[in-house]
């Protein structure tokens, strides 16, 4: 079945070629500031494959082939997009001097990397958060959504990047493991990554079928770059302190040749956050060879190693302690600061990329891809001594304070704080508020005492802490075809395939033994062959260097095809597009642990999905200022590796009842464009089915485990099924060009995101199937249905202005206002089971539900408001164009939280009320803060 599929869809298009007469569309283009004919500037008719570069001297003539009104794109990097409107009849058309204007300002184009703090970290928490597609759009709010409300974690239709495809050069670049480009990988490639196609929402694609939140297409094709070359200076004080890149473009060259490179350093000692260094480096290389007039090989390659410091999320009581700032993962070694948890990432990739242009109708472009390298995050591993945390809640106030004592759950007693202690607790906290470095390596050295019983000196021992590494090594493999036909004057047809193989090696890796001699290689909370992490390797001894603890394979392997059909005539465009996938996933476990002995070693039974997809859109073109367009598409999409599998550390055990996401979303616009007003009205409605999510954590109160087991507690994993959202809202894009130097800008996003079901919680506790008890347990619905989904202000709003003046200077303003930003909710603690003593199996007496709705109330952070200004100069200099631009974000230094989670450890209703009722709990919720007010500072001069 799946064969006839493939064949259907790669077969179907070589049988509706034919030939049409053609129009001749020829001109001149020249740079609008130095009269300088412009080469290698990207000239195509918009909504057709047809396109061409202009030569030396300026000049271009396209051959079309198709009758009536076209929209013609002029696109460099450098300068801003020159969009005309011609008439294509048979014969020539000469459209005379063309002249393109250079982009003022150099760091803010129509291409757009916005990374926020969440993205830079893949910690999996429940408070994790991801980013919005890469931008590029002149468009309003598209602008608003990346500069002015990303800095607040804003999520364009509160939708994560697993929901839109990046794609480089034809080539999906989302990750297996969890749906979401590895953003770090472009990490100082600016100057090259600017030739980009961009189609928001459900709209359609040349290069594939797409996500809801729209496709992203970046293309490094050496002959694209305009020749010359560019250096850049920035300055900042958000992720790095400075930066640097270097930028060469030969263009095409008389033997068929063309090159670009790049290079670039960022480097920050100490970011906006306490501790997070930054350090980062970027290679890039295209080499394109025109065989013949069809033919064309082009190759790319780079290569982005970079490391940053992570900070930390904390509670009210311990930034009340310190500032909104504070970071507890970092501490002071030989007068330098040295932050546990870094994050490093090494992963180059290599792509050869065949374009065939079969005829002026026709092109096949085809690629192949090898991505490898590692992924690594490092933290503190300690045995049978206390923990390193700074703010590991026994050394905290609230330890002495808060209702923190229980009797297995029955406690409900009269409770007298403890003032004296505590006032003790946060004067050694704010003495000792980082990590201790000197401690824990004293911790791993052993005394020599000699013949009198005095110590003499120390000497290294078995390590009590060390550093390491949560890895990934991932080999990827991937191939595609990509088709693109105009078929008539009024039609035209795309269509891929695309293979993709993963081999993802998952482990833990020993760096820093922290001056021990060596480590032993069990988990201490158990004993015997419990606490094995390799059964056939027992009481090992690791160093720096070896592998320990867990170490698994994940196998997986893709095949996506998609077809669409665009069909343009006066009044009314529209396009049908259809998708089919297979994907295959199976763990293969190289460890034999002890608590799951026989379902850890080896391959897992191998999970696979099928999933197809539908999408179309229509446009009805009032006039030519105003159009209508509406979108639609459903899809079913297969679950992320990372989502399918319950405890991939240690088993092999596929999450029960896991299935195909459905997908659904349909979006309505009206768009008016006039010399002076441009103005876009989007309505929306999204709905995800059906989705899965795996987190893990430590609960009290969770479990009856018997009188053998002296508590009720557990480290648990925690999976939700058949979670189901909604996302409707409104955007708004307005621009109005007041004079030729002054324009204003209006933006606006009201959403309403929330979940639309209960789904199902199930729990697995490796302390039981370590005792051969049931592991798993189901605990029933979550009633999360109407909860709000966190992460990101669900309203926001910007209103700006700006001017630039003919002599080349310009200074923008606006403020944001960004509302309706939720918490994080633990799933556990909206279950039947939470009111339920674990011993007794009774509700808690206490558990009315008026205190239930005040105490399981999520929490709604306060709105922000940001003011933000930006400005920028170019200059001639020598025949060099040197461009200085300047911003300054959150002008007013306004703190506020841009998201947070609710710890999940109290796991029953009575720990929760206790914990909360003494006023300063020992596990309330975590926030992350935004950044204050940051500056960015970055002078380019072209050569």
């Amino acid at each position: 079945m799946r064969k006839k599929y493939l064949i259907f869809f790669i077969l179907l298009p070589f049988s509706l070629v034919f030939a049409q007469q053609e129009t001749v569309i020829s001109g001149l283009v020249l740079d609008a500031k130095t009269q300088n004919p412009l080469s290698n500037v990207v000239v195509s008719i918009q909504n057709s494959s047809i396109t061409e570069l202009t030569k030396p001297n300026g000049k271009f003539e396209l051959h079309v082939a198709l009758q009536g009104q076209q929209l013609l794109l002029l696109r460099s990097q450098g300068y801003k997009d020159l969009l005309l409107k011609i008439s294509s009849n048979l014969g020539i058309v000469n459209l005379g001097t063309l002249q393109m204007e250079e982009s003022f300002s150099d760091e803010i184009p129509g291409t757009l990397i916005t990374l926020l703090e969440s993205d830079l970290s893949d910690d999996n928490s429940s408070s994790e958060m991801t980013s919005g597609l890469l931008q590029s759009s002149k468009d309003a709010f598209m602008q608003a959504s990346a500069f002015s409300w990303g800095q607040a974690r804003f999520r364009i239709r509160g939708l994560d990047s697993e929901n839109g495809t990046m794609m480089l050069n034809g080539m999906t670049m989302n990750k297996l493991y969890d749906g979401r480009p590895q953003w770090s990988n472009w990490g100082g490639l600016n100057d090259v990554l600017r030739n980009q196609e961009f189609s928001i929402g459900a709209a359609s694609s040349d290069y594939t079928f797409g996500g809801i939140l729209g496709t992203q297409q970046i293309s490094t094709r050496a002959s694209l770059y305009r020749k010359g070359g560019r250096l850049s200076f920035s300055g900042s004080n958000t992720s790095y302190n400075w930066r640097a890149i270097g930028t060469y473009a030969s263009g095409m060259n008389s033997h068929g040749w063309a090159f670009a490179i790049s290079a670039g350093k960022r480097i920050g000692n100490d970011g906006y956050f306490d501790g997070t260094n930054f350090d980062a480096e970027s290679f890039f290389i295209s080499v394109e060879k025109k065989l013949n007039n069809k033919h064309s090989l082009n190759f790319t390659g780079f290569y982005t190693p970079g490391s940053r410091g992570k900070n930390s999320a904390n509670t009210d009581e311990v930034t009340q302690l310190t500032n909104e700032k504070y970071n507890s993962y970092w501490g002071f070694q030989n007068g330098e600061k040295r932050n546990a948890r870094v994050k490093k990432i090494e992963e180059p990739l290599l792509m050869l990329n065949h374009y065939y242009k079969i005829n002026e109708k026709a092109n096949l472009n085809s690629a192949v891809m090898y991505q490898f390298g590692k992924v690594g995050n490092s933290t503190i591993d300690y045995q049978n001594t206390n923990s390193p945390d700074p703010v590991y809640y026994r050394k905290l106030p609230s330890y002495y304070t808060s209702l923190y004592a229980k009797d297995n759950g029955e406690f409900s007693g009269e409770f007298t704080p403890d003032y004296e202690n505590a006032e003790k607790s946060k004067t050694i906290f704010l003495q000792n508020s980082q990590i201790n470095w000197d401690e824990l390596y004293r911790a791993n050295q052993k005394s020599i005492i000699n013949s009198q019983g005095i110590i003499t000196g120390y000497e290294s021992g078995q390590s009590h802490y060390v550093l390491y590494e949560d890895r990934t090594d991932d080999k990827t493999f991937a191939a595609n075809t990509n088709l693109n036909i105009q078929l008539t004057e009024n039609s035209a047809f795309d269509g891929g395939i695309t293979f993709r193989n993963l081999k993802s090696h998952q482990f833990q890796y020993l760096l820093d033994l922290l001056g021990g001699q060596y480590f032993e290689d069990i988990d201490a909370f158990y004993t015997g062959n419990e606490a094995q992490s390799d059964l056939q390797n027992p009481n090992r001894r690791v160093k720096e260097g070896d592998t320990y603890g867990y170490n698994y394979n994940f196998l997986a392997t893709t095949i996506e095809a998609f077809t669409q059909f665009k069909f343009n005539y006066k009044k009314i465009d529209f396009y049908l597009a259809q998708s089919y996938s297979v994907s295959d996933y199976q763990r293969e476990g190289l460890y034999q642990n002890g608590i799951y002995p026989t379902t850890s070693l080896g391959k897992s039974e191998k999970v696979n999905f099928e999933n197809f997809g539908f999408k179309g859109g229509l446009t009805y073109k009032i006039s030519g200022k105003q159009w209508l367009f509406f979108n639609g598409m459903h899809l079913t999409r297969a679950p992320s590796i990372r989502n399918t599998f319950s405890n991939s550390r240690l088993n092999n055990s596929i999450v029960a009842g896991i299935e195909n996401e459905n997908i659904s979303s349909v979006e309505g616009n009206y768009v008016f464009r006039s010399p002076k007003l441009k103005t876009r009205i989007t309505a929306y409605y999204t709905l995800i089915e059906n989705t899965a999510k795996t987190s893990f954590f430590y609960a009290e109160g969770i479990f009856d485990r018997g009188a053998s087991y002296n508590n009720t507690d557990a480290f648990v994993s925690q999976t939700l099924t058949r979670l189901d959202k909604k996302n409707i809202g409104l955007e708004l894009s307005f621009e109005y060009q007041i004079s030729s130097t002054l324009k204003t800008t209006l933006s606006a996003a009201y959403g309403n995101y929330t979940y639309v079901s209960n789904p199902n919680v199930s729990i697995t506790n490796d302390a039981d199937a370590a005792k051969g008890d049931r592991q798993t347990f189901d605990f029933g619905e979550s009633y999360l249905k109407n909860y709000k989904q966190s992460g990101m202000p669900q309203q926001a709003y910007s209103l700006g202005l700006e001017y630039r003046d003919p002599k080349f200077w310009w200074l923008a303003a606006n403020i944001n206002y960004l509302t309706e930003s939720y918490i994080d909710v633990s799933p556990i603690a909206r279950t039947a089971r939470f009111y339920k003593n674990s011993i007794s199996g009774l509700v808690f007496p206490e558990a009315t539900e008026e205190r239930a709705s005040q105490l399981l109330k999520q929490e709604k952070f306060d709105p922000i408001s940001l003011l933000n200004i930006s400005g920028g100069k170019s200059w001639r200099i020598y025949g060099k164009n040197i461009g200085l631009f300047i911003s300054v974000n959150n002008v007013l230094d306004c703190t506020y939280k841009t998201g947070g989670f609710e710890q999940a450890r109290n796991a029953n209703f009575r720990a929760l009320n206790q914990d909360i009722s003494s006023g300063t709990p020992s596990f309330g919720p975590k926030y992350y803060y935004g950044y204050g007010r940051t500056y960015f500072v970055n002078l380019a001069i072209n050569l």
